[in-house]
């Protein structure tokens, strides 16, 4: 067989080439044992030794390729063909590999298209268990080769191909036992995690933990090349460190950890790095000790480890865990932000792993002395002493407990003296609490009962009437930090609350009684509100006393003044100091009263002052200030004595609790976060009564937390770039699962929630009250746009489109779904669409946002582009999932979806878009006009074109409204059926319409140059049509310019111009071979463009001469755009025509509107300007200015018949 073989292919020719590679490929077999499992158990890896008559068929083949390139290409070509993977055979992969280790052009070609089979899915792993396993000897001869390819496929950004890699990697150490083949793909995946590429790093390690956990025994011999990964250490992120560390921790564990009975250098190198770390002043060597020594805590304490350790003469592993764990706390235990992150390391390993009791009560009993730390005792709700803490009063806030609360977190006695380094910081309050409800919840077995006098105990505060008007600035520099720090750490002390006590009513509790969660649920629901009151106390403070908030968790490379200086905070900010502050526990605070108030839905839905924030969040006012009056009167206002005051709002302004707090969103990132859990309280409500409306009290606190959804999910997925900024700052390591799996897991029992709040915030459009100060419509606006956008990102989550995650997709569809049956607008598809298919789905999702649209655009014209923005990103959706799987048909019909609805969704997307462009809002133009939303309008109208049947007869339908419009307001702007197309709104428009045409022109030249081959008349015709139309357009749109004189519409001219010409030139290869039977159309359209370029180097003159910059800095680029034009039409006319059409010659200098002109109009043109030059002269590239005006005319020159 191989001298047959090499006889084939010494005697390949071009002509019989592809029939040897098919022969080959159905001939040639090469197939080891099919099933790993019985390798293994026969014993049959030796089964092909290299010198058999396989290993003579691999080296004739190898031989072969190697001088005969065309036998690599057709085999490449042959393979490219299959696409199935049934058709795919082993000696596919023997092939592929061969022309790899040949090396030369062609490795490149065999990379990719191995890399492509894998992504489409032709090519699976029994490929390759088939090649690799039986056949240990044939492959240990391309051993390197295997390598090479797994390192190219690792290096990959695809996730698919990386996973491949993995398999690849874990096959071929499990096969070669020998210690050079070990050390080298040991050393190709260390070099991998040194590379410094997220991706490439994340899955390396990821490999290297599944080889240590079920190899561990294997690599101890060769574990001197691992300790290369801890020179990489600090180039990694948190979570590549806990892989690193984990790494090391499975061969510790193997090898033996405790150092008494003989250990390991593994266990003892590790223990001493570690060690190292945890002792060094630097924070960025403590963080690494500190996630490796509770990473070794979490090995060396886990209870199933510690089971299997038997002999008595062993000391157990969790009491040397305990030992180091002591050891990491001791360390950070007088340093601030190393004690936060140690706290929430340690919280959030006992919510992930088991560990043994003795750890557990140990933590237990050092977090107990949180009580004497943070907590003051009360009589009978209120404080026993008053004092004065640097001049400021303090009185007890928020007491959901009234007289039943016996203790108060005692933040204002901490925060308002000088740092003593003998007293608690309140930095490390909030972790600490953090820490304390794990315990008490692994203890208790999910019950927080023992520690429920938190959520409702009072917090000891400054007094109100510091915190209004006149009396605020009064106070000095140190009382206003003093203040502002007490604020902030109540904000983190609540939201700290909020993750603790979700546990109780996100996850159900087995002694834990409904009753009990749902007044949990509405302790909840309170300390929301009050938590949306101090963030927009705190925000309006910050207005007026900028100030650096202190870290509450450790961020990284983005923590100290770093962080602060990115935001341009003042100086003074920077130097604050981040240890926080401290004061003698045994001082005591004023008493206070205290009341837990229901206030009247509508008053909450009022644009608040200081004061009336506080009565409208339930917040206790002291018994001096409360003197009147105790109780609130019916309509929920206090007396008349406390009115008087709020009807001023003195220095601070209005504090508005329904807009976003920009100054505390641009310090979000120091905050603690709020866990994925609280949204779970989306679902509950404060009143128990079904009579209730919800939706006029409690929808500032739905608001809050759909901020922090939409927050979150754009942290899950930060490539999605959202279509406008909000004005909020982005704030960092936003708390969500490190998988997206896990979060959609979380937000799954979200879906119907979120339809709830949707239906209920239209409703409230739709019943908007006129005179109230501020209307229930703009709070559902805020409600409603916010859920838009969590929709939206939703379904732009790649996972989502995955096939273990459809369910969940589907789920999130039926969430959309309108309430009267649509099935009548479905009657065009044949099969009709069933209900339970994602198609159907999908078709109603986009039924029910154009339901709503209606009584939404009547509304706000902005809400109404977010609906429109949201069907339209369920069009992406389809079009992703049905486009993005090579395997589309058998995708089909698994997840029961159909491409005949993609025409039909847009078809809906184009008349919907269409109703907003030619909708009338006079509220819009009464309001702001349309200045402010041409960003908006300029998506809307990409939206309508994009969708349309024929985006090429709408462009010049549109255009040929433009001229219409007049440059200034009057009152015939909305002649042309657009009410969106005004003197406003032109620039937007005219901008998207050449942005749109270039694009069209685009996709049909690229279609032009696929058919350029084909003899089809009708096609060649069409295309010619579509291009002369696009001139048309084109021509339309310049020519625009002669009546509008903004600078701007110029400057867009003169850029999308050049674009433009550029895009065209594209075009001569095809219109060079359609000269001869089309010479009429293409001259046509090739004069139409002519008359274009002449405007637009009328306006590049016109701007030297006025020097104007906004558009001589786009003048370069344009013309030599339109020199290369000149010059390919002189070649297409030289080529083509034996007539001479074509004649070059000085053009005079006129202005827009035809009429000659001296340069001399110009005072800032030199004399030399008015002398004619040569046009073939080129322009000069790196002029910014445009030197000869003559020139600017004569490159664009009339191209006329004889």
């Amino acid at each position: 067989m191989p001298h047959l073989l090499r006889f084939l292919l010494l005697s390949a020719t071009p002509a019989n080439a592809g029939r040897i590679i098919m022969q080959i490929r159905e001939q040639l077999r090469l197939v080891g044992v099919v099933d790993p499992r019985v390798a293994l158990s026969k014993k049959l890896k030796g089964k092909a030794p290299a010198n058999s008559t396989d290993g003579a068929i691999l080296d004739t083949l190898r031989s072969g390729l190697r001088f005969k390139t065309m036998l690599c290409e057709a085999f490449l070509k042959e393979l490219k063909s299959v696409d199935h993977p049934k058709d795919h055979k082993v000696i596919d992969v023997w092939l592929i590999m061969l022309i790899y280790a040949n090396g030369g052009a062609l490795q490149k070609s065999a990379e990719k298209m191995l890399k492509s089979k894998i992504l489409q899915g032709c090519i699976r792993e029994t490929l390759f268990d088939q090649c690799i396993h039986g056949n240990t000897e044939l492959v240990k001869v391309h051993f390197m080769s295997f390598l090479s390819v797994s390192d190219y496929l690792l290096a990959c950004k695809e996730e698919k191909a990386r996973e491949f890699a993995s398999y690849l990697f874990t096959v071929l150490f499990e096969q070669f036992s020998d210690t050079y083949s070990r050390q080298e793909l040991v050393g190709s995946l260390v070099a991998h995690i040194g590379s410094g590429v997220s991706y490439e790093v994340s899955s390396s390690l990821d490999i290297m933990i599944s080889l240590a956990s079920n190899h561990s025994e294997e690599l101890i011999p060769i574990s001197s090349h691992i300790t290369g990964i801890l020179d990489y250490l600090e180039s990694f992120n948190e979570d590549n460190l806990r892989k690193v560390y984990d790494i090391f921790c499975h061969l510790a564990l193997a090898a033996g950890f405790n150092t008494a009975s003989g250990g390991s250098s593994v266990a003892n190198e590790l223990l001493m790095v570690v060690r190292k770390q945890v002792s060094n002043p630097d924070m960025k060597y403590r963080r690494m000790g500190i996630i490796g020594a509770l990473r070794i805590i979490s090995t060396m304490a886990d209870v199933d480890v510690n089971a299997a350790v038997n002999t008595s003469s062993q000391q157990p592993n969790w009491e040397e865990a305990l030992e180091l764990l002591k050891t990491t706390v001791n360390c950070c235990k007088f340093v601030t932000l190393p004690l936060i992150f140690l706290y929430d390391e340690l919280a959030a390993l006992l919510e992930s792993k088991v560990l043994h009791f003795a750890i557990l009560e140990w933590i237990g009993d050092y977090v107990a002395e949180f009580d004497s730390c943070f907590l003051t005792d009360l009589n009978n709700g209120e404080l026993s002493e008053k004092h004065l803490y640097d001049g400021i009063e303090g009185e007890l806030w928020m007491n959901l407990d009234g007289n039943l609360s016996p203790i108060c977190v005692n933040i204002m006695p901490l925060a308002s003296t000088l740092p003593q380094k003998s007293q608690p910081c309140l930095q490390i309050l909030s972790s600490q609490c953090s820490l304390l409800t794990t315990v008490e919840r692994l203890i208790k077995e999910g019950s927080l009962g023992g520690l429920d006098a938190l959520l409702g105990c009072p917090l000891h505060l400054p007094s109100t009437k510091h915190l209004d008007g006149a009396k605020w600035g009064n106070l000095s520099g140190l009382q206003k930090r003093a203040v502002c720090h007490s604020l902030y750490y109540a904000i983190n002390w609540i939201r700290e609350l909020l993750n603790a006590f979700s546990t109780q009513v996100a996850c159900r509790v087995d002694n834990f009684s409904q009753k009990a969660r749902d007044e949990t649920a509405v302790k909840l629901l309170k300390r929301l509100r009050n938590l949306i009151l101090l963030e927009g106390l705190l925000n309006a403070f910050l207005k007026s006393y900028p100030l650096s908030l202190p870290e509450l968790r450790y961020l990284g490379d983005c923590s100290g003044s770093a962080s602060s200086s990115k935001f341009n905070l003042p100086k003074k900010m920077g130097e604050e100091s981040m240890d926080g502050t401290s004061s003698n526990k045994g001082q005591k605070g004023r008493k206070d009263k205290t009341a837990s108030e229901k206030m009247n839905p509508d008053d909450k839905l009022k644009q608040p002052t200081i004061l009336d924030a506080f009565k409208r969040a339930g917040v206790t006012v002291s018994q001096a200030t409360n003197r009147g009056s105790s109780q609130p009167s019916s309509s929920g206002m206090m007396s008349k004595d406390i009115e008087q005051d709020p009807n001023y709002p003195g220095d601070l302004g209005l504090v508005d609790l329904m807009t976003a707090p920009v100054q505390l969103d641009m310090q979000r990132f120091k905050f603690r976060t709020l866990h994925t859990r609280c949204l779970s309280l989306l679902n509950y409500s404060e009143c128990q009564d079904s009579s209730c409306s919800y939706l006029e009290s409690e929808l500032p606190i739905y608001l809050y937390l759909l901020r922090d959804l939409h927050n979150k999910l754009d942290n899950l997925n930060p490539a999605i770039k959202p279509f406008l900024s909000t004005s909020q700052a982005k704030s960092s390591h936003v708390h969500c699962p490190k998988k997206t799996q896990e979060f959609l897991d979380i937000i799954r029992p979200l879906f119907l929630v979120l339809r709830k709040h949707l239906v209920g915030a239209v409703s409230m459009i739709k019943d908007d009250i006129p005179y109230v100060v501020i209307s229930k419509s703009s709070i559902a606006t805020a409600v409603l746009k916010e859920i838009l956008g969590c929709y939206r990102k939703l379904l732009a989550i790649p996972d989502l489109l995955n096939q273990p995650n459809m369910s969940i997709l589907k789920q999130l569809l039926q969430s959309l779904q309108p309430t009267e049956n649509f099935d009548d607008i479905l009657s065009e598809f044949q099969p009709y669409l069933a209900p339970s298919n994602v198609d159907y789905l999908y078709c109603g999702a986009c039924k029910m946002l154009e339901d709503i649209m209606d009584p939404v655009c009547s509304s706000s014209y902005l809400l109404s582009s977010d609906v429109l923005i949201t069907m339209q990103s369920i069009v992406n959706s389809v079009v992703v999932l049905l486009d993005g799987s090579g395997e589309s048909n058998q995708k089909k019909v698994q997840i029961g979806c159909s491409k005949a609805i993609i025409p039909f969704l847009r078809k809906r997307l184009e008349q919907s878009a269409h109703k907003l462009l030619t909708a009338d809002h006079p509220g819009e133009v009464a309001e702001n006009g349309w200045q402010t939303k041409g960003d908006r309008i300029q998506k809307i109208l990409q939206i309508y074109l994009r969708n349309s049947e024929s985006t090429s007869d709408l462009l010049r339908e549109l255009s040929k409204a433009l001229p219409g419009v007049p440059s200034t307001k009057t009152q015939e702007d909305a002649s042309n059926g657009f009410p969106t197309l005004c003197s406003s709104t032109i620039p937007s428009w005219y901008r998207v319409l050449h942005e749109e045409n270039t694009g069209s022109l685009n996709k049909t030249i690229k279609q032009a140059l696929k058919t350029r081959a084909l003899s089809e008349r009708g096609s060649t015709d069409t295309i010619l049509e579509e291009i002369q139309k696009s001139v048309e357009v084109f021509v339309s749109l310049i020519e625009k310019c002669k009546s509008h004189e903004k600078v701007s519409m110029h400057a867009m001219a003169v850029k999308h111009g050049g674009k433009y010409i550029d895009t065209f030139l594209k075009a001569f290869n095809f219109l060079e071979t359609q000269f001869k039977d089309h010479n009429a159309i293409i001259l046509k359209m090739l004069k139409e463009l002519q008359k274009a370029t002449r405007i637009i180097q009328t306006i590049c003159s016109e701007a030297k001469g006025y020097k104007r910059t906004m558009i001589t800095s786009k003048v370069p680029p344009a013309k030599r755009s339109m020199e290369r034009f000149l010059f390919q039409v002189k070649a297409l006319l030289h080529n083509c025509s034996t007539e001479k059409k074509f004649w070059m010659g000085n053009l005079k200098h006129k202005d827009l509107h035809g009429h000659v002109v001296s340069s001399q109009v110009y005072g800032s043109v030199d004399e030399e300007d008015d002398e004619e030059t040569d046009s073939d002269t080129p322009a000069d590239e790196n002029d910014n200015t445009m030197d000869e005006d003559v020139v600017e005319g004569s490159n664009e020159v009339p191209m006329e018949e004889e």
